[in-house]
């Protein structure tokens, strides 16, 4: 069973665009923009990026990195209905399979080899789960 509702997760595939925060090596946050992706086999969210921009595209971000040396992470996706999707988790960054990752969650692009994958463990909803400005917010084991 996901620990997404199934408004959020039609949400999230309603949304490609996202946030990522990951906290750098000197303490620092560090904020980007990422494709977001639902998985429905892990429950978890997953971020990807282009092949197109080159094989190491993920590998060489600092995204990756901080994701990689401090794995407590947070997503946000939101649109101007207000809608916000808040998630919280354990980052795992894997260095290859992305491309079956991307094909697998029909990505319209070709992912690059090295991927991310979001396991949540603290949800926060804005206007998903109910009325425009109902919030709802919870925790995941």
């Amino acid at each position: 069973m996901s620990a997404f509702t199934d408004a959020e997760i039609e949400f999230v595939n309603s949304q490609r665009l996202g946030r990522l925060a990951t906290v750098g090596a000197d303490g620092m946050p560090h904020v980007v923009p990422v494709a977001v992706f639902y998985d429905p086999d892990a429950g978890a969210l997953v971020i990807g990026a282009s092949a197109e921009f080159g094989e190491a595209v993920m590998t060489s971000s600092k995204k990756f990195r901080d994701a990689r040396r401090r794995p407590k992470v947070a997503v946000v996706i939101d649109d101007p209905g207000p809608r916000i999707l808040e998630v919280r988790g354990q980052a795992e960054t894997h260095l290859d399979g992305g491309e079956d990752a991307g094909r697998r969650l029909g990505a319209p692009f070709r992912f690059a080899p090295a991927w991310i994958r979001i396991r949540p463990r603290r949800i926060v909803a804005v206007g998903i789960n109910g009325g425009r400005f109902e919030s709802s917010a919870r925790d995941v084991t």
